[in-house]
């Protein structure tokens, strides 16, 4: 068969499976390495089995956080006696503590494991999400949108720390692509569901449903949550805690899976000539097995289980996280950005109620599905261009340039203009989810302890601010004219957004050529020392942090503190503070 005929042996290959038995480790290491046949039967089964997977549990995700603005179009504050200003004090009351909780999340997910951690989280805020069918009272509403905010905080950086375990950085793009995505396919699917579900349970006169009847909110309350309930408990018998254990893989893709990924975070420490190249995958898979990796020697147990399992922070990892400027600096960009993500995964049934029949919820709600579809397939081609190519924030500009032209034609059209708004708002969403999945790409790839990747990757969660900000911003007292206002301040923080992300990238430009022109001046025995150990000739931490240890270690009663700050910082740099690093662009 053609598809068999594909997974064939190279002749290199064959001879070096023939001898495997008589070779050393480090040499059988190499083989499975220059073996294609491995390659693609280890890449299809994480591309069918393990992303498939973890991408339903983001779109369930996505569903739990934005069903109440489905809900919303179909009268749940009319029936349950609440004020419309009700629902965006719980929207901004979820994102108070989904954002606040972000870097203890994806710690708490780091100390348990994705695989015990996500799926308990999961379970618990799918029954707060069908609690919200018995919801009467306002203090009900917001307890339950305060438990979701809560179990939901630290699922997508401790998920996207997971799913980097498997994927060497230039594959990630794309398969970050279509894992975020789901954002967008959740905010269509959550339209077609409501339509559905709107459609079946529905008074003719417009009304609400007799007191025994089910009401279509609440039917699609119950729905969702139950669904997210049954994933979750699966979660707990596919997820596997790393490559060397998955159950998928057979003992020759485990060793090969671990292998290349560690080989990967190495390269990025040695070489700034593959930064900027063009590669498909097949190209970077045969350049790869051609030696351009940093040949070293096979890592230990320890090592693999440091860089590749999903458990375990050290107090390295929060130190230098936190004293991270760059982290600081995109997560403001990142705030900018997503306020449209959240406005119209919200409140986009709102925004289309002008424009439409407003006494059909039904309706609304499936002229919310294009949108977000158009985001979703935009988002997968400018990843795909973006692995293709190895660039993130180009792509990311293109993006927030999409969002400004379809904001700018939505405020500059008439109300009146129904179908060219609609049009606009198209236009708008298609750019709109790609800053903060190809952000991510970025952090994740320019991070290699994976313990640190989780703590920056938490940070950044605090750009979901975004969704209180946008809660604040789409107020019902704007719905009269077309939320025209909430449009317009939407379009600064995209605008603002655009030119941080401008100034990040001249900022990385810029450090990776002062660290061409150190390293430049050192001996070739000083590089090398550097990119092992971190130890080459520049000093070890900075002189505000060697007085800073001395001050506490003379307060006795923190002498804990001194320590734990030692033992933080006592090792050689890592990852991108090695000056033989060089940063992505």
């Amino acid at each position: 068969m053609a598809g068999e005929r594909s997974f064939e042996l190279t002749p290199v290959a064959a001879a070096s499976q023939a001898s495997r038995q008589t070779m050393p480790p480090d040499e059988v290491e190499e083989a499975d390495f220059l073996d294609p046949r491995v390659h693609k039967r280890t890449l299809l089964k994480l591309d069918c089995l393990l992303l498939p997977f973890l991408a339903l549990l983001f779109l369930f995700n996505a569903l739990d956080k934005a069903n109440i603005g489905n809900a919303e179009s179909a009268h749940f504050t009319t029936d349950i006696g609440l004020e419309k200003g009700d629902l965006n004090t719980a929207v901004a009351l979820f994102f108070a503590f989904f954002v606040s909780l972000q870097p203890l999340g994806a710690a708490l997910g780091r100390r348990y494991g994705m695989v015990a951690w996500v799926p308990s989280c999961m379970i618990l805020w799918g029954i707060a999400t069908a609690l919200h069918a018995w919801v009467r009272h306002r203090w009900q509403l917001y307890t339950l949108r305060i438990m979701i905010g809560c179990l939901e905080a630290g699922f997508y950086p401790v998920t996207v720390t997971y799913l980097s375990l498997f994927y060497t950085r230039f594959e990630f793009g794309r398969r970050l692509s279509l894992f975020y995505g789901q954002a967008a396919v959740g905010g269509a699917l959550g339209g077609v569901i409501s339509y559905l579900v709107f459609s079946h349970f529905r008074d003719e006169t417009g009304g609400t449903q007799p007191n025994n009847a089910w009401r279509p909110w609440q039917v699609l309350f119950l729905l969702e949550g139950t669904l997210t309930v049954l994933f979750a408990l699966v979660g707990y018998f596919v997820l596997p805690h790393s490559v060397e254990t998955a159950w998928f893989f057979t003992p020759e893709e485990r060793h090969y899976a671990s292998f290349r990924v560690l080989r990967d975070r190495d390269l990025q420490n040695t070489s700034s000539t593959l930064q900027n190249e063009t590669h498909d995958e097949d190209q970077e898979y045969d350049e790869e097995s051609r030696g351009l990796l940093h040949p070293s020697k096979a890592p230990t147990r320890t090592q693999k289980r440091a860089t590749l399992d999903d458990r375990g922070v050290t107090p390295r990892d929060i130190f230098s996280s936190i004293i991270n400027t760059k982290i600081w600096h995109i997560l403001v960009c990142n705030v900018l950005s997503a306020v449209p993500v959240y406005a119209f995964s919200v409140f986009l049934p709102l925004v289309l109620a002008p424009l439409t029949n407003k006494s059909n919820p039904a309706l609304i709600n499936l002229l919310s599905a294009p949108p977000h579809l158009c985001g979703a397939v935009t988002l997968f081609f400018v990843a795909r261009y973006s692995d293709k190519y190895r660039i993130r924030l180009k792509p990311v500009l293109f993006g927030l340039m999409l969002v400004i032209l379809g904001l700018t034609i939505v405020v500059l059209l008439p109300t009146s203009w129904a179908i060219p708004r609609y049009l606009a708002l198209n236009v708008l969403l298609s750019g709109t989810y790609v800053a903060s999945p190809l952000t991510v790409a970025w952090i994740s790839g320019n991070t290699s302890s994976p313990g640190k990747r989780a703590l920056l990757l938490g940070i950044n969660g605090w750009g979901n601010l975004a969704g209180l900000v946008a809660a604040l911003m789409f107020r019902p007292k704007y719905a009269a004219n077309g939320y025209i206002v909430p449009f317009w301040l939407t379009l600064a923080c995209v605008a603002c957004s655009a030119l941080g992300f401008v100034l990040f990238l001249k900022r990385l430009q810029a450090e990776n050529a002062r660290r061409e022109r150190i390293l430049a001046t050192w001996s070739e025995e000083d590089i090398e020392q550097e990119r092992v150990s971190g130890t080459g000739l520049l000093p070890q931490g900075p002189r505000w942090l060697k007085q800073m240890v001395g001050m506490i270690r003379s307060k006795s009663r923190f002498e804990w503190l001194a320590e734990w700050l030692e033992q933080a910082t006592q090792q050689g740099r890592e990852g991108d503070e090695k000056i033989t690093f060089v940063y992505g662009l």
